[in-house]
């Protein structure tokens, strides 16, 4: 069996990571065309996951800065400031992390998502079937009644003021990860003066669900593993179980069907143990 070439595997991470000595991004232009060549990122690097992010190819290759008059930070405000121009899909998606997807893509993510073309009915079925927990439900609810609102006014209209921090956090995340609510905005709101602003995506996105409506899930996961090789080189099937959260069976169907058409190859990696899956790009 052919083995991973680490020098090759390297300088295609190099690339598609933007890692020194290629050209730092330095505008919010060329930050979305970033984002757009890759297809998906996130927005900070998150340990224990290869995936590109805006953060590493503004500030290369280090942790995130605490000091908030880092270079690195002027991410911060073109994400913000991107945020009402739907320039791309952002929210926190992937493992629950900030990610930024380009429009393109956006379909295939929301066609694996638990959403059938009906946002005043579907949540309602997740909820009957025990998929959404009752404070997600109590913000989606909120939003469908009274619109784009942030989380201040937000978390009073769900009537959880009393309820948990995390409660209410977590029931932000769980919805965003199903592609049902996404930061649309920040208002000058809270103590700190910032607040992201909510709203249902396909309120924001109204194309969307009709965009995935097209896409099988079969496609759909082809169409990310994809890209995702093409960014990363080569993984493990774990690796990708890890970050996009699909079943043993489901990720190895898919992955094996990108074998079978030449797209990817089954390998060998020098130093780690395992049976790994690959670019021909780098073997």
């Amino acid at each position: 069996m052919t083995q991973i070439n680490l020098k090759k595997l390297q300088a295609l991470r190099t690339r598609t990571f933007n890692l020194p000595p290629q050209k730092r991004v330095s505008s919010p232009a060329a930050a979305l065309t970033f984002v757009n060549k890759r297809g998906f990122v996130y927005f900070w690097p998150i340990k224990g996951i290869d995936l590109p992010s805006l953060w590493v190819s503004v500030a290369g290759d280090r942790p995130v800065a605490d000091a908030h008059d880092d270079p690195g930070h002027i991410t911060w405000g073109w994400k913000d400031g991107a945020l009402d121009k739907k320039t791309w899909y952002y929210a926190k998606i992937l493992r629950g992390k900030a990610t930024m997807i380009s429009l393109e893509v956006a379909p295939y993510f929301y066609a694996l998502s638990e959403n059938y073309g009906s946002p005043e009915e579907d949540y309602l079925i997740a909820y009957q079937e025990g998929r959404l927990p009752q404070s997600a439900k109590q913000v989606y609810e909120a939003l469908l009644d009274k619109g784009a609102m942030n989380t201040l006014d937000l978390r009073k209209e769900a009537k959880l003021s009393n309820a948990k921090d995390s409660e209410f956090n977590k029931a932000l995340e769980y919805l965003q990860k199903d592609f049902k609510i996404l930061p649309v905005g920040v208002a000058q709101a809270g103590a700190w003066k910032y607040s992201h602003i909510y709203d249902i995506t396909t309120s924001h996105f109204p194309e969307i669900a009709e965009r995935a409506r097209k896409i099988t899930e079969s496609q759909a996961r082809m169409k990310l593993l994809e890209l995702y090789f093409d960014m990363v080189g080569a993984a493990q099937v774990r690796d990708v179980q890890k970050l996009f959260g699909w079943g043993n069976e489901i990720t190895k169907r898919a992955i094996g069907k990108l074998v079978e058409s030449g797209k990817l190859s089954l390998t060998e990696h020098p130093k780690i143990k395992g049976e790994w899956v690959a670019v021909s790009e780098i073997l």
